[in-house]
């Protein structure tokens, strides 16, 4: 059962933020350093995806189109399927934030990581990662304002236009500089990836630090928090599900129920806590605390799920004397979007 050391630092930051929150002059610093970093943040994910190369997976587009209504029509149907329990386990912060995390893009890094281990079709995990990044730029708000709209803890228009300003422009920026800085970002990947993680932190510890000065965090139990983590298991085992036996009733082989399943399933924290902190303002501590408490999960039981995947693959490649004939239907040219999908954490 692999713990994610990142999500030990998230944990550390919160307990940080309710230790020292930033009040006064701090929080107004806190909180424009959290708006610099976003949007350097989106920057920097422009800068290292290479549309050129995945717009090349579009060959493989069933799968894709697949991936993508997972990920932006049934989590969604799911999250607004969950509104009835309110309020007998879930409270209306709680459930908004689980709301918010059907809405967020799939992950890059650790779907491919678990499609590779699992022996699957791994370019069209690659492919599949990225343009779920890439239409959640404008989907994961979008939706947002449909589904959420005043309820948000002060979403509103002006928020669609402050994700345009800190998340769409700077996303743009970084496509159109990728021609003069894709290569500085490429032999740089190590260093701005932590610069990635860094600015994340700064974004959980603003907004916690918010959560806690205007006292929020009494509106959550121990009890509340079980419930959330019920509701969570049943909704990732449902996803789990449908994407492996939905796969399986669209005719897609092996290799690609498997990229099917972890690219389908999962939700990016990397994402989705800079717009929680766009959408949800004061309010975002309550709104990203049902997606980290995904995020550990979906690691957990897909870690799992990959291990038992790759087991049965070797036992077929025992019974029939060779390798499992896996083949990845994106072209050769998706393979080299790993480079452009950058290293950062799902």
């Amino acid at each position: 059962m692999p713990i994610d050391p990142y999500i030990l630092l998230l944990l550390g930051t919160v307990g940080l933020a309710a230790l020292f929150p930033a009040r006064g002059t701090a929080s107004d610093v806190a909180s424009g350093a959290s708006t610099a970093a976003i949007a350097f943040l989106f920057f920097l994910y422009g800068a290292r995806l290479s549309t050129r190369e995945a717009l090349d997976g579009l060959k493989h587009w069933r799968l894709h189109v697949t991936v993508l209504a997972c990920t932006f029509v049934v989590f969604p149907l799911l999250g607004l399927a969950a509104r009835g329990l309110v309020p007998v386990i879930l409270t209306d912060p709680l459930y908004q934030g689980l709301l918010f995390l059907t809405l967020v893009p799939s992950t890059i890094q650790s779907s491919i990581a678990f499609t590779s281990m699992a022996r699957g079709n791994v370019p069209a995990a690659i492919c599949a990662g990225s343009f779920s990044s890439l239409v959640g730029i404008v989907a994961t708000p979008l939706l947002a304002a449909a589904v959420l709209g005043s309820g948000a803890g002060g979403f509103s228009a002006d928020s669609l236009v402050q994700i345009v300003l800190q998340l769409l422009v700077p996303f743009v920026a970084g496509q159109v500089l990728r021609r003069w800085i894709g290569g500085f970002v490429a032999r740089h990947k190590k260093v701005l990836g932590l610069v990635d993680r860094g600015s994340i932190l700064l974004v959980v510890y603003t907004a916690f630090s918010e959560g806690m000065v205007q006292g929020i965090w009494h509106q959550v139990s121990p009890l509340r928090l079980g419930g959330l983590l019920a509701v969570e298991a049943v909704l990732l085992a449902v996803m789990l599900a449908l994407t492996w036996y939905g796969a399986k009733a669209l005719r897609f082989d092996r290799g690609d129920r498997i990229a099917i399943q972890f690219a389908g399933s999962k939700k990016s924290l990397a994402a989705g806590l800079p717009m929680a902190s766009v959408l949800f303002g004061a309010h975002a501590s309550l709104a990203v605390l049902p997606l980290m408490l995904f995020h550990q999960m979906q690691l957990m039981v897909c870690a799992v799920i990959a291990k038992r995947r790759a087991h049965d693959a070797e036992v077929r490649d025992t019974d029939t004397g060779g390798p499992d004939p896996v083949t990845a239907s994106a072209p050769p040219a998706a393979s080299r979007t790993a480079v452009g999908t950058g290293t950062r954490s799902g």
